[in-house]
């Protein structure tokens, strides 16, 4: 099984408030990504890729709303509390986060959970506390694996090293994974892998050999988990990363990186041809 993972980040901020979005009103947002890309997806054969796309919590009422009988497409959060609500528990007072229930009550299927930029952010609350701590980060992760289990989501769970740890790259990921991944259900979890240190631009993208090396470590340190590149899935990447036997997929985010920079639907179908070799 191929996976095709769509992450839209903020792509819904207007260009007139310094985003990137030029694809539709506000409001149109997530149900235009779906409706410009589901009717394409269909020629795929569903039992070898799927596609689930991960949308700011706002628009995931209109995403859902926008799917068509037996879409192809999957509707996923970016992420969810460590704390869930329960009957006969905490019924809600969760102020300002989004817990599994309400991701799953929406009608999405999976979240997305440990990505950089989140990593990054809770690194960055402890660093306020004088506190580096990259165990803690994973275990915090790890509370967010098993809440969004135990909604019944499926997840994406990103993995990565910065340049600062690539030395270490071997330790790093290994506590990532290691504590990441305890106690949960490795058969509804499938690994991103993001080079941190390679992403961003003037960087040197991570090169086939050294994807191939650590989605085999990956691999062996999981047993066998599918792992997909989450360094960003590109038209001119896509060949390369299709000729990599241990990378099961790719992560989208943006499709164009220069001029009007942002996500456009045709694009996103293009570098899927491209990676399925359609």
């Amino acid at each position: 099984m191929k996976h095709i993972y769509l992450n839209l980040k903020r792509f819904d901020v207007p260009a007139e408030y310094g985003g990137v979005n030029r694809l539709s009103p506000l409001k149109d947002w997530g149900a235009a990504v779906v409706r410009g890309t589901q009717e394409a997806l269909k020629k795929y054969d569903p039992e070898k890729v799927e596609f689930v796309q991960y949308l700011p919590e706002a628009h995931l009422l209109g995403a859902v709303g926008a799917l068509c009988a037996n879409s192809p497409v999957q509707i996923g959060s970016q992420g969810v509390y460590r704390v869930n609500t329960a009957v006969g528990g905490n019924f809600g007072a969760l102020t300002t986060n989004r817990p599994a229930s309400v991701v799953k009550a929406l009608g999405c299927t999976s979240t997305l959970i440990g990505h950089c930029e989140e990593r990054n952010d809770k690194k960055g609350i402890l660093a306020e506390a004088g506190v580096q701590d990259s165990a803690a980060v994973n275990r915090l992760l790890n509370q967010e694996i098993l809440r969004a289990q135990e909604a019944g989501l499926t997840v994406l769970y990103c993995i990565g090293e910065t340049s600062q740890e690539q030395p270490a790259w071997e330790q790093v990921l290994g506590e990532q994974l290691d504590l990441g991944l305890a106690g949960v259900d490795k058969s509804r979890v499938v690994i991103g892998y993001e080079p941190v240190w390679s992403i961003g631009p003037g960087k040197t993208p991570a090169d086939r050999d050294y994807i191939r090396k650590i989605a085999r470590f990956v691999k062996e340190r999981t047993g066998g988990m599918d792992v997909v590149y989450g360094g960003g899935l590109k038209a001119d990447n896509a060949a390369m990363l299709a000729s990599i036997p241990e990378i099961d997929g790719g992560l989208i985010a943006l499709t164009r990186f220069s001029g009007q920079i942002g996500f456009y639907p045709e694009e996103y179908l293009e570098i899927i041809a491209l990676y399925l070799g359609e």
